[in-house]
């Protein structure tokens, strides 16, 4: 790729918008950063852990020859860091945003990237200070070269100072920031910087901060006169081919940006992803970018080789954030009359791309206006891998030790054929059953972001062995305990269900048809299992009426239990309830009997079996509420094995 030469006016808002932070008292500066919003500083999280470290809430000050008179003070708002974390910081947590305590201090602001491809730039150029001097702003050159991971970018043959770290890294090609400054790389010449879609990682606090970049960017700000980082991107190549009305200028991305920044937000991943996808005739972004989280993030994946796509691209995506909103009850009006302003300069022919854009499926509004609260609140489980998406946990124990485990965790779209692993530990020892959830909560926390919305939770169901679906999984929490408030268990939070691990590969007619019998019964029963006084017999399951659910009052891993959920399998159910506590060895008491009056009542509330999950779900955000410990479902495990989705079938692993 060539090299550009440097805009001398974009060059100097850089410089502008770079600071210092240095202790509230006076002292070495400790590193670098650089104004992303008003009011926000943005550097490297090793930049400030020693000095904050014990004390977060510490004030400390922000320096510029910029600013004009003393340092501004200031405040750590977030940083990406672990909270055990004790060794070297990796890439995708070495960021912090800093806060000023003065709002009202006028001060340049660098242009963020939105662009999510890998930035690729060659000759591009790092800002920083360095100590000596008094701090002496210090600048250079460099070649990306190679990416580290999802986040990292490496490059060579520039020796930098110490204090550069938290300083931005600048694309000459697009006129824009695309990374943060790192780390200098140790006796040798060259460093490492963490590229900008890592920032998502703050949340809500991202969403926050980008929207004031980009209301501040859109409001036309004249601190340096009529060059503004968009007028000047403007005359940049690599921006944009702008020079007729169907490319998508600085100007364009500018506006829209703007506009979006006041739409509500997308309220999860998915949404974001299917409209981008929509918006780009049904192909898929090139290459595997990080999960986009806002509206912003959805325009930065309409681009080729970093330039933008033709403009009715953009506007088509824009309309669809229109029609989302919409149906979900908001009013973009801003938004609408500037799409359809903006497509004035697009030829005719494809108008109808944006004017009669519709939703993609998995979007489209289910109820209208109308329905039934206690309709409306019920989310049905996927079926046959379509209508949402779920996150699966395979718990496999070692074949010499099984009271260890192996894990991989899969997460289904709803989009497309199977599954795709995302993340896994299937080698060693295996990890003791104590220690799942701590090996399990930040993979799964990953996970669930990427295709959670605010309005639907993805499922989390987990395979396993039927020996070991005692396992209480409902009770998992994904929050560390030991904090001020107890965080309420993953299946208040979201629809949590049991798979048989032993199931994986192609189904077997037994269980196709009897889930196909159940989906289709006009009516659900709860059916004793096994009958009281009577051993479990195959047959017994066998001949039971395609709405027979089988309830256990019993733990379904061993014992009578065990026995009876062996031949319910067997049989071919898909779909049961047990209790995973525990059971009197004298008969059954009055749990027993509470058990069986409400699987009872809760199958029979339900108008098909998918709903039973998220009917489960409900009772137990009910049970945290009321702090009810001899609620009959409280420890309830759920069965919900779907053949029209099986779990891969793959080669087990074990340790050598």
């Amino acid at each position: 790729m060539p090299e550009y030469a440097h805009d001398p006016f974009i060059d100097d808002l850089a410089r502008s918008a770079t600071v210092h932070l240095l202790p509230a008292g006076g002292g070495t500066m400790w590193g670098s950063g650089f104004f992303v919003a008003p009011g926000w500083v943005l550097t490297c999280a090793h930049v400030l852990r020693p000095h904050l470290a014990r004390d977060r809430e510490q004030v400390f000050h922000i320096g510029s020859d910029r600013l004009g008179g003393d340092p501004l003070p200031a405040r750590l708002a977030a940083w990406l860091i672990d909270d055990d974390l004790r060794d070297d910081i990796p890439v995708e947590q070495d960021l912090a945003l800093v806060r000023l305590l003065d709002d009202d201090v006028e001060h340049e602001c660098v242009w963020l990237s939105d662009c999510a491809e890998p930035p690729a730039a060659s000759g591009a150029m790092v800002y920083g200070f360095k100590p000596e001097g008094g701090p002496e702003r210090w600048h250079s050159s460099i070649d990306i070269r190679t990416y580290d991971g999802s986040y990292g970018l490496r490059f060579t043959e520039v020796e930098f100072p110490k204090g550069v770290s938290g300083g931005p890294v600048l694309d000459p090609q697009t006129g824009a920031v695309v990374a943060v400054m790192k780390s200098r790389r140790i006796e040798r010449d060259g460093g490492r910087a963490i590229a900008l879609p890592a920032l998502r990682r703050f949340g809500d606090l991202y969403r926050t901060v980008l929207a004031e970049h980009d209301r501040w960017h859109g409001a036309e700000p004249r601190l340096s006169g009529y060059n503004t980082w968009v007028a000047r991107q403007q005359n940049l190549p690599a921006a944009g081919l702008h020079h007729t009305p169907e490319q998508w200028s600085p100007y364009d991305r500018r506006a829209a940006l703007n506009l979006l920044a006041a739409v509500p937000g997308p309220g999860g991943v998915p949404p974001v992803a299917k409209l981008a996808r929509k918006a780009r005739g049904g192909i898929a972004p090139p290459g595997s970018l990080p999960d986009p989280r806002t509206w912003r993030d959805g325009h930065g994946l309409l681009y080729e080789a970093h330039r933008p796509m033709p403009a009715i691209a953009f506007l088509h995506y824009l309309k669809l954030v229109v029609e989302y909103e919409r149906g979900r009850g908001g009013d973009p009006a801003r938004l609408d009359a500037w799409v359809s302003e903006r497509l004035r300069g697009v030829p005719p022919v494809v108008h109808t791309v944006v004017t009669e854009a519709r939703l993609p499926e998995g979007l489209l509004p289910v109820l209208g206006p109308g329905a039934p609260e206690e309709v409306l609140a019920v989310l049905p489980y996927p079926t046959g891998g379509r209508g949402g998406a779920v996150v699966t946990v395979e718990l496999e124990p070692l074949s010499d030790a099984p009271d260890r485990f192996y894990w991989r965790i899969r997460v289904h779209d709803g989009d497309r054929e199977g599954s795709r692993p995302v993340a896994e530990e299937c080698s060693g020892e295996g990890v003791a059953p104590g220690e799942l959830i701590r090996r399990l909560r930040r993979p799964l926390i990953t996970a669930f972001q990427s295709v959670d919305t605010d309005d639907c939770p993805a499922p989390l169901e987990v395979a396993l062995p039927a020996d070991h679906f005692d396992t209480a999984v409902h009770r998992w929490q994904l929050t560390e305990i030991g904090r001020l408030y107890r965080p309420p268990y993953l299946g208040v939070q979201r629809r949590v269900v049991l798979r048989d691990l032993d199931r994986r590969g192609e189904a077997d007619p037994d269980w196709r048809e009897r889930w196909d019998g159940l989906m289709a019964a006009e009516e659900l029963a709860a059916v004793p299992a096994p009958l009281p006084g009577k051993a479990p017999r195959l047959r017994h399951f066998a001949e039971l009426e395609p709405g027979a659910v089988p309830v256990l009052c019993r733990p379904a891993g061993r014992g009578v239990g065990g026995a009876a959920m062996r031949a319910a399998l067997e049989a071919g159910h898909g779909v049961a309830l047990w209790h995973t506590d525990g059971h009197p060895e004298q008969g059954c008491h009055d749990l027993c009997v509470a058990l069986r009056a409400g699987a009872a009542d809760l199958l029979g509330q339900a108008k098909d079996p998918t709903e039973l999950p998220d009917r489960l779900r409900r009772i137990r955000e009910e049970i945290s509420d009321s702090k009810d410990a001899q609620h009959w479902a409280e420890g309830v495990a759920m069965l919900y094995d779907d053949p029209g989705r099986p779990l891969p079938d793959y080669e087990r692993v074990d340790a050598p």
